[in-house]
This record gives structure tokens, C-alpha cells and sequence, in this order.
């Protein structure tokens, strides 16, 4: 079994600071008791995490919300920054955060996947923010959903980010419809990768690397293959927690979220995103070779 793990937590905290009208979890606020459960479950998780020094770890926080608001998640980053056994920490984020608390993390270890706004916070704030992190060396990824009444904005961001950061672009399914071959290349001009995220693959029976070197963790510690799969395969409180990591086929007829198909084995987006995969930095932006997608697409299961 390969002795490097990755993990996606996900605990109780559902809540946002943000109002953006698509996101169920917009302006939510929680109660003081559901507040205390969310930080007693992070921190027993951050305790089950240092005492598994046997393992090497690349840890993705992946909030229904925004989590980085929460005191308690920006110490657990740092803490688990500085690991010995941890390469990698890294948490969903819209930025609106103080920045202070990174001074404080190892940023060999470190990483923030950024997500902007453009309905709750202006350009101007969010570049400005974005160049105060890259001068203090946060690694990033930066990018926004592809909403078309945003294209211009979304085009305006990329133009003044630095070129090293890789721009991401998560297509709008929601509405149903699909983009036009213009919009299409729009996208493709700030994101070289668009068209991974453009579909839903087939999944049923396909390999997968999610639950067998990837699991999720929940507020109770409860384990999963992904976040797409809710049968729990174990707890990280038992003691042979290892075993329920095996060799699986994705039981679910299509996988369409990012953090999903990375980790179908057929897709190899493995090598795209190399180190930088939980946080979503590709080592290699070449475009995805676009025939061969969409013959996953159009092949027949026993292909």
C-alpha cells in the first residue's frame, strides 16, 4: 500500500460569510453549541493526525462554507503545517479571512485553493489580497465558477494575477445548459484544463484511487471513499482504521466534481496535478487531450 495518504476533511460546519445566491450555505450563521461540535471534531481530528507518524499525509480541508473565518481552523492549519509526516495542508477558502495567522505556518507544507467572488468582494480587494500572499510565498490556486454574467470580470482577474498562478475554472452545470463553442474558447483562454471539468464521466465500475489512497474524514470521524459516496467504510477511531483502504470500482453512475474525477485512474489527472493536487496547482497546464475525453465519455462499459 503506498505509504502517502490523502485526506479530505469535512466536518460539521456549515455556514458562510458570503451571500452568493447559488450556495445553500449563504449568510448561514450557527448556534454556539453547533460551533462547539464543529472545533471538538476538527481537534480530534488534528489528534488522530498527529499520532499517525507511520504514514506521509496531504490534507485538503473542504468546507461546506467558509471555514478560514473559524480561529479554530486557521491553528489547525498551522499546527499541522508543521508535521514532520504532514507534506501538505491545504483548505477550500474565499479569501475573506484575516491573512496574519500564515506568518505563523511552514510554507513548504502550506496551501490555500482560492475562490473568487465577484458578487461579495471587489477586484481591486481580492488581487490585492492575492499579491500579499504570493509575496509572503503561499502556495495558491486561484479561480471562480464560470458563470457567463461574470466573464468579464473573470477575464480582468486572470489579467492581473501573475502567470505562474494557475487559474481554474469550474463550469456552471447547475443551469442545465451548456456553453457554446465561443465560450468555450473564452474559458479555455483562462483556463488551459476547462475542459476536464466541462463533463460528467462515467464512473460505474471504473478504478479509482478514492478510498483506497484517498478518503474523507467527517466531524465524527467517520471515513468514505469521496465526498460523492456517503456509505461510511470505517472510523478513524478504530484501531485497524487501515484496513477499510482497499482497491475499489466507483459505484456511482458519473462523476462530475473536480475533487471527485481526480481521482478516477482512467482520467490519469494524477500526473497533471503531480504534488500539487489537493490544492489544485497542475505541474503540467498542457491542454487535456480533448478526443480522448470524450471517447471515455462515448465508450461502452465493457471497453
Amino acid at each position: 500500500m503506498n505509504n502517502r495518504l490523502h485526506v479530505l476533511f469535512r466536518g460539521s460546519l456549515t455556514s458562510c460569510n458570503y451571500g452568493c445566491h447559488y450556495c445553500p450555505f449563504a449568510l448561514r450563521r450557527e448556534t454556539v453549541e453547533e460551533q462547539r461540535q464543529d472545533r471538538a471534531g476538527l481537534q480530534a481530528f488534528v489528534d488522530w493526525i498527529k499520532a499517525q507518524e507511520h504514514r506521509e499525509w496531504g490534507i485538503l480541508f473542504t468546507p461546506w462554507g467558509e471555514a478560514l473565518v473559524r480561529s479554530w481552523y486557521r491553528e489547525a492549519m498551522v499546527e499541522l503545517s508543521h508535521l514532520p509526516h504532514v507534506s501538505r495542508v491545504a483548505c477550500q477558502t474565499n479569501l475573506s479571512c484575516s491573512l496574519k495567522w500564515l506568518r505563523n505556518a511552514n510554507r513548504k507544507a502550506l496551501a490555500l485553493w482560492v475562490s473568487f467572488h465577484p458578487t461579495q468582494c471587489t477586484l481591486e480587494r481580492f488581487v490585492n489580497r492575492i499579491k500579499r500572499l504570493t509575496d509572503d510565498g503561499i502556495r495558491l490556486s486561484v479561480g471562480a465558477v464560470g458563470i457567463r454574467e461574470h466573464f468579464g470580470l473573470l477575464e480582468e482577474l486572470r489579467n492581473a494575477l501573475p502567470s505562474e498562478i494557475y487559474f481554474w475554472i469550474n463550469a456552471h452545470k447547475s443551469d442545465g445548459q451548456s456553453y457554446t463553442e465561443d465560450e468555450v474558447k473564452f474559458l479555455k483562454g483562462l483556463d488551459p484544463l476547462v475542459e476536464w471539468n466541462l463533463h460528467r464521466y462515467p464512473s460505474l465500475g471504473e478504478g479509482c484511487h478514492a478510498g483506497e489512497t484517498s478518503f474523507t474524514v467527517d466531524g465524527r470521524g467517520d471515513m468514505r471513499r469521496c465526498h460523492f459516496i456517503d456509505s461510511v467504510v470505517g472510523n478513524i477511531a478504530d484501531k485497524g482504521w487501515e484496513a477499510a483502504l482497499r482497491e475499489r470500482k466507483c459505484s456511482n453512475d458519473t462523476c462530475g466534481c473536480h475533487i471527485g474525477y481526480v481521482n478516477l485512474k482512467k482520467l490519469g489527472l494524477s500526473r497533471t496535478y503531480g504534488e500539487g493536487l489537493l490544492e489544485r496547482i497542475p505541474v503540467d497546464r498542457s491542454p487535456p487531450p480533448t478526443p480522448a475525453v470524450r471517447k471515455y465519455l462515448t465508450r461502452s462499459k465493457d471497453s
